[in-house]
């Protein structure tokens, strides 16, 4: 007897479910209902369609309640809201939102992927016509109308995380002025803040006001005729904006599931259990509203990624079907574009690694993303986190203007394939002039980070330098020109590499010899020289270019 599935929600987990569900049984019942008026839409697209960057918003369709069921014979119900779930008799209670006629509706398996909804934190004024938010084509379709009545020519964005980043973007792309207002000391709460501080640089060159340890804690009052709101922020300064939006996070959707009594996780999120099974063996759930494993900890994880949702609604089909198939954990593998960078990661950052006490190493390279002396070459900086014995990669984070893709996606492949970072150093990528160097990013990285791991090198990151200074000298090896035109280290005497030989009555074996260069490469033949004739040296990772964004701000 054919089974019959209904399933609570589209977009990517849910579509995705329906579509495999349909591929293997032609007989089975299958009906997706969906509180809004689109099944399947390209969410990550609508801040591009605000800037301007996709000028159609059918394009952002991605199917329509004809063209699915047409494709794959589902019964798609929009504007239709699933009210509650009794798990003894299976059956959920609808209401069609245009007739307001309620229903029940009875099932063999029922898939729960509502999503999640934007978090709007309870300030005073909030709520008003200039406010707004984006998750939905709706929500987007407000903006829009908003922009073109308004006309604004100042806009807030509350919240740095992917959908602020690309908000910002966007509006800024349409001329209009926008401060971006963060709580956190940092944007892109995904990578360290080292690395978030070449966001900072890009958003001031991009002339955005940037407002980070900063939150919004009232709107004052206003009339629906005004075309401006006053902002207080929590440290009591005023900012007069004509456009804000909200977006400062996201929580998942689990009213339904917390009403039928199944399980929520400690972070709020559906539990479910490898098998994308929740608390009751008839009931999944898929994308943003569940919990799922870190790749690395095994810990409970929120993570609102499509790529993840589309896997797991395919694996809740399998597994309906009769599959015992596992869901291989979450990487929060993502990349963002921010002006004319791009930043990606995958595993843990270093925040987390030193929140959960997991022992970790780390190496900075800053190398350009195809050979420098073919046109166009721009700088990849990367940051390679790794377990301090085996060589187990934990973690990676890249800002660049392109190639930042690249490497982060076959980082996380090598991640999940099990490698470690001696396996890094011997991948044999593509080389061309245009596209890459016969040692790639990725390449050096890992040959770095073998280094440290086998002693060939000894390393240090900016924070070693709070030690007393009696302990070592620090020596910078840059040209004299470099050291004129940026500075160097305070405390730094400058020897450049090519006189280092000549110059080692500068230098004691007394002393720890703390070198650095830009970017770590003449600090690391530095260190090979100088260790080799006996002195104890340890060079700056990343060097001088790490320094400064770690040090930024401070």
């Amino acid at each position: 007897m054919s089974k019959k599935i209904l399933i609570v929600g589209g977009v990517a987990g849910g579509a995705s479910a329906a579509a495999r569900a349909r591929r293997l049984d032609e007989q089975a019942e299958i009906i997706m209902l969906e509180r809004g008026a689109y099944i399947s839409f390209a969410n990550c697209g609508l801040p591009y369609y605000i800037g301007g960057e996709i000028t159609s918003r059918d394009a952002l369709i991605l199917q329509t309640p004809e063209s699915f069921k047409s494709r794959f014979n589902v019964d798609i119900r929009v504007q239709h809201e699933v009210l509650s779930i009794d798990k003894r008799t299976k059956t959920i209670t609808v209401k069609n939102l245009v007739t307001d006629i309620e229903y029940v509706e009875s099932y063999d398996a029922l898939i729960l992927s509502p999503g999640a909804s934007p978090f709007v934190p309870n300030i005073d004024g909030v709520d008003n016509h200039l406010t707004h938010r984006l998750r939905t084509l709706p929500d987007m379709d407000v903006i829009m109308t908003s922009i073109e009545a308004h006309k604004p020519q100042h806009a807030t964005v509350c919240g740095g995380g992917f959908i602020g980043l690309e908000v910002v973007e966007a509006l800024r792309h349409r001329g209009i002025k926008v401060t971006l207002v963060e709580f956190a000391p940092q944007v892109m709460s995904t990578v360290d803040i080292e690395m978030a501080n070449m966001l900072h640089n890009e958003l001031i060159a991009q002339d955005v006001t940037l407002l980070l340890g900063k939150a919004l804690q009232q709107v004052k009052l206003c009339n629906t005729s005004d075309t401006s709101l006053t902002l207080v922020l929590n440290d009591q300064t005023q900012l007069t904006t004509n456009l804000l939006i909200m977006a400062v996070g996201v929580k998942p959707e689990t009213s339904l599931a917390v009403d039928a009594g199944l399980t929520i996780g400690a972070l709020g999120g559906i539990q479910v259990d490898e098998f994308m099974c929740t608390s009751d063996p008839s009931i999944y759930a898929v994308g943003d509203a569940i919990e799922t494993p870190d790749y690395v900890t095994g810990d409970a994880v929120l993570a609102p990624l499509a790529g993840p949702a589309n896997r797991q609604g395919r694996l809740a089909a399998n597994n309906i079907f009769g599959a015992k198939e596992h869901y291989s954990k979450t990487q929060a593998t993502a990349i963002c574009k921010v002006f004319d960078l791009a930043v990606a990661s995958t595993g843990l950052n270093e925040k987390t690694l030193l929140r959960k006490h997991i022992p970790y190493q780390k190496i900075y390279v800053h190398t350009a993303n195809h050979a420098g002396y073919y046109p166009g070459a721009h700088p990849v900086s990367l940051k390679l986190l790794f377990s301090p014995e085996k060589g187990e990669i934990l973690g990676a984070q890249a800002v660049g203007k392109e190639g930042v893709d690249k490497r982060i996606d076959v980082i996380s492949v090598a991640q999940r394939a099990g490698m470690t970072v001696f396996d890094l150093q011997d991948l044999e990528l593509c080389y061309a002039p245009p596209f890459g160097s016969a040692r790639d990013v990725v390449n050096q990285a890992g040959l770095v980070a073998s280094n440290v791991i086998k002693g060939e090198e000894i390393v240090f990151h900016s924070d070693f330098l709070s030690k007393g200074s009696e302990q070592y000298l620090l020596v910078d090896v840059r040209g004299e020109g470099e050291v004129a035109n940026s500075g160097m280290i305070p405390g730094a005497i400058n020897i450049p590499l090519d006189q280092l030989r000549q110059s080692l009555a500068k230098l004691s074996k007394d002393k720890e010899l703390l070198v650095y260069c830009q970017v770590g490469l003449r600090g690391h033949v530095a260190s090979c020289l100088l260790t080799n004739l006996g002195y104890k040296v340890r060079n700056m990772s990343g060097g001088y270019k790490t320094w400064l964004l770690a040090n930024q701000g401070l």
